[in-house]
């Protein structure tokens, strides 16, 4: 438990606040929840805590040593990592479909070879995989019926809005990786040429699709709001928290325009206390600014059924 938390301190300042609004138990579980996303990212991409990503050559066999390690902690037996072994307790303390964890690996498959989204559909189904999936079990740890999938659709809207804004905040570092998570369809659209989407004469233009992304963020936050009626009080308040706060960082690069990527997009700790604040007030009267009847907008992507 202390290497878990440990770990969210280190790789996310932002989560690391709101995780203390929940229940000790709760707030346990979410530990060790994202120190085994975190250290899945990090074999990945062979960092430490996340950093500047240079790229690695031995991509799939990352990839395997995540697929072993993940299956043995999911069947219930050591890994020797901790973070493995707290992942498959949880897991298996939650009732948490296997199902998410593998839907997530996937994820990590799809940067392993080096894939890039041609649409935007293409581009919400990587966000699913990479952080829909993990609002999926952080719905499920926090007591969420795994058979309820409104909610958990709810849930997984956060998780798409959350990586809906690192992608238009990391545009830059992942361009330095040789990454692009913008879709083709986009770049054509936008008259873009392959490669070239950092360039100084290009950023109006990407302003104008960082501003996109960021609109749509907003929408799947929105989205997600509603399902914060179905948690206990006090996740109902981390999740509101997490929401506002990273909700913030694509709202800030939608206001910086083509300075976006001039210096990375923070939120400082002062704006972060804002939002506790705020959501703790909101939690009182969240079924009436977010009933939880409120039909799904139409138009945002639905996550896959397994």
């Amino acid at each position: 438990m202390t290497q878990a938390r440990a770990s969210i301190a280190r790789g996310s300042k932002s989560f690391a606040l709101a995780s203390k609004l929940f229940d000790r138990q709760t707030r346990e579980r979410a530990w060790l929840l994202y120190a085994w996303c975190r250290k899945c990212d990090d074999i990945a991409d062979g960092q430490d805590h996340g950093g500047t990503m240079r790229g690695v050559a031995d991509g799939q066999t990352r990839l395997s040593t995540i697929r072993v390690l993940t299956a043995t902690a999911l069947h219930g037996d050591p890994t020797g990592e901790p973070a493995f072994d707290g992942f498959g307790l949880v897991m298996r303390e939650c009732a948490i479909p296997e199902r998410y964890a593998h839907d997530l690996i996937e994820g990590f498959a799809l940067d392993a070879r080096e894939w890039r989204p041609r649409s935007e559909a293409d581009m919400l189904r990587y966000c699913y995989h990479v952080a829909g999936t993990v609002g999926c079990m952080m719905a499920i740890l926090m007591g969420v019926d795994p058979d309820d999938e409104a909610t958990l659709d709810r849930a997984c809207d956060l998780g798409l809005a959350f990586q809906l804004a690192n992608i238009a905040r990391d545009i830059s570092e992942d361009e330095a990786a040789d990454r692009c998570y913008l879709p083709e369809e986009w770049l054509v659209e936008m008259d873009i040429p392959p490669g070239e989407h950092m360039k100084p004469w290009v950023r109006p233009r990407l302003a104008i699709l960082a501003r996109r992304l960021a609109d749509m963020a907003a929408a799947y936050e929105e989205s997600a709001r509603h399902g914060s009626g179905a948690l206990p009080p006090r996740s109902a308040w981390a999740v509101l928290a997490a929401a506002g706060i990273y909700g913030d960082i694509a709202r800030k690069v939608a206001r910086r325009g083509e300075h976006a990527w001039d210096h990375r997009v923070t939120t400082p700790k002062s704006e972060k206390l804002v939002w506790v604040l705020r959501s703790g007030l909101q939690v009182a009267g969240r079924a009436r600014r977010w009933p939880a009847g409120t039909p799904r907008p139409a138009r945002l992507w639905t996550r896959p059924r397994n």
